[in-house]
């Protein structure tokens, strides 16, 4: 029976995660399409909107159909109480669970994550702070870009 259900649902699960992840790289192009600044400057009205709401409800089936369900207890802080948000280990794709439930927050990422076929363009939808291991004052500058974004008071959305 468990043979029986790996070879239905394995297909079946594959379909639909491949099916919500167009889905979301394709909103996440339409907002972020002929967008001034690439980055430097914060999303704002309609394309802020469809990247929190379209986004969060995207990657919130996207991990139902994996099998994860996420439940909040307590409180989500806001971005003026919290204008970053800690998350630890930091480690894996297990990162993506906070951000579906918390309106879909700028992250830290590696630069060349940017570069991804379908990952990157969802990615550069939540104007992450890249980071570049080649640059040796990628440090600086992402903590620099971290504040800059933390004192922005509700321009840039939550940094993860």
């Amino acid at each position: 029976q468990a043979v029986l259900q790996g070879i239905i649902l394995l297909p079946l699960r594959a379909i639909c995660i491949a099916f919500l992840l167009l889905i979301a790289w394709l909103f996440a192009s339409i907002a972020t399409f002929r967008h001034p600044g690439k980055g430097s400057v914060p999303l704002k009205g309609w394309r802020r909107r469809m990247i929190q709401t379209t986004l969060s409800c995207l990657t919130r089936t996207l991990f139902f159909v994996m099998g994860f369900q996420v439940k909040v207890k307590g409180k989500i802080a806001s971005l003026r109480e919290a204008p970053i948000f800690v998350a630890a280990p930091h480690s894996s794709f297990f990162d993506a669970i906070i951000c579906a439930p918390t309106g879909m927050p700028s992250i830290v990422s590696r630069a060349e994550n940017l570069s991804t076929p379908v990952f990157g363009t969802i990615l550069s939808s939540l104007q992450p702070v890249s980071v570049s291991r080649q640059d040796p004052d990628s440090r600086k500058n992402t903590v620099t870009e971290i504040t800059k974004r933390a004192l922005s008071r509700g321009q840039w959305p939550q940094v993860i």
